[in-house]
């Protein structure tokens, strides 16, 4: 249910029951300078329930106080170095859009200040301890009333969680398409789940390399990570929980390939169903799953492109059948929003018990 709030005689601001706002949670973003915390910052401003006490930058090690050109007039404070002691003692909820060593470092001094977390690393992610250890082996330690944080999924667990591990973004693309026609067991038994995903470079993180830089990405378009990308990991938890706790002989096989765009992902996910499953009766689980969900679009056989959802929270996932049994998904995100910040923005606004779309539409 949607919250009116409207302005009263006084000039102050109450709900439609002439009830008055509950005081702003203070929130504070670490990493705010990498392109998630600066979309994090951007979402943040103008949340009408929250104030921003602190941003800071990845390390502690940074420049002095310092502003971000690009949010001037949205958001006119400073990033400072990264500080543990400041972030506990200003914030109630604290982002951490940092990489994937720090965020592990930080989350459990925070966690034991009684800070509320929402992690968009992958330190946090997956839950099986050998699995963790060979993707990321810099987590040591995993605190208490951790919920996995993809929202459509996973809504109950995040309303009392007292950390968020805000999913990946390639595993958000793929799981919102995948989850609920494994859940509805109309996938075929021992049929392999394809995945074949593009993404912008800014998913590859604001620091430079030879693979990001714009002579090398401009005009082209390659696979990579082939068996090597840890977001395999983490679609392959999210199918077996799909299948109810097994995959049952689904194997995942995950290929990620970068495009000369900005941002965005694309996600065309191919496996087969029993033959004569139509493209109705696909339709009708989406329904199902998604009928309170705002952000998820269902377009059908109209396939969804990344412009359709470009600076947006929305996942729109489209979808064909053949009379043989052929499926093909595809699934749309732009990855800096509903594929980091914008879904941890989200996650915040169900831990907070607010309506979902608070500052996201």
């Amino acid at each position: 249910m949607h919250t009116v709030v409207q302005p009263r005689e006084d000039g102050t601001v109450g709900d439609s029951q002439g009830r008055p706002p509950a005081a702003p949670t203070r929130v504070a973003v670490a990493g705010a300078t990498g392109y998630a915390g600066q979309e994090l910052l951007r979402l943040l401003a103008r949340h009408p329930s929250v104030t921003i006490t602190a941003a800071t930058s990845s390390g502690a090690a940074a420049a002095g106080a310092r502003r971000l050109p690009a949010l001037s007039r949205i958001w006119n404070g400073t990033i400072t170095p990264l500080d543990a002691g400041t972030l506990a003692r200003e914030a109630e909820i604290v982002f951490l859009a940092l990489p994937d060593k720090a965020a592990a470092e930080l989350a459990p001094a925070l966690a034991d200040a009684g800070v509320r977390i929402i992690d968009l690393s992958g330190a946090f992610r997956l839950r099986d301890e050998a699995a963790r250890a060979r993707w990321y082996p810099e987590t040591h330690r995993v605190p208490e009333g951790l919920a996995y944080g993809l929202t459509e999924l996973d809504r109950a667990a995040i309303a009392g969680a007292r950390m968020v591990a805000n999913p990946g973004c390639y595993p958000t693309a793929t799981l919102l398409a995948v989850a609920p026609i494994a859940a509805a067991g109309l996938i075929a038994a021992g049929a392999d789940v394809i995945v074949d995903a593009k993404s912008g470079v800014s998913g590859a993180g604001k620091t430079p390399s030879e693979r990001t830089h714009f002579s090398e990405v401009h005009g082209s378009l390659g696979a990579y990570g082939v068996f090597a990308h840890r977001h395999g990991a983490e679609i392959e938890q999210g199918v077996a929980d799909a299948f109810g706790g097994d995959a049952a002989g689904h194997s995942v096989n995950f290929v990620p390939h970068l495009v000369p765009l900005d941002r965005g992902i694309l996600a065309t996910i191919y496996f087969r169903v029993a033959p004569g499953t139509t493209e109705d009766a696909l339709g009708s689980v989406y329904e199902r799953a998604y009928a309170d969900a705002t952000f998820v679009r269902l377009v059908g056989a109209t396939l969804p492109e990344i412009k359709h959802v470009a600076h947006t929270n929305f996942c729109d996932i489209g979808w064909r059948v053949d009379a043989s049994g052929r499926v093909v998904l595809v699934s749309v995100i732009d990855n800096l929003v509903k594929g980091a910040s914008g879904q941890a923005v989200q996650n915040m606004n169900v831990m907070l018990g607010l309506d979902e779309t608070t500052g996201l539409l």
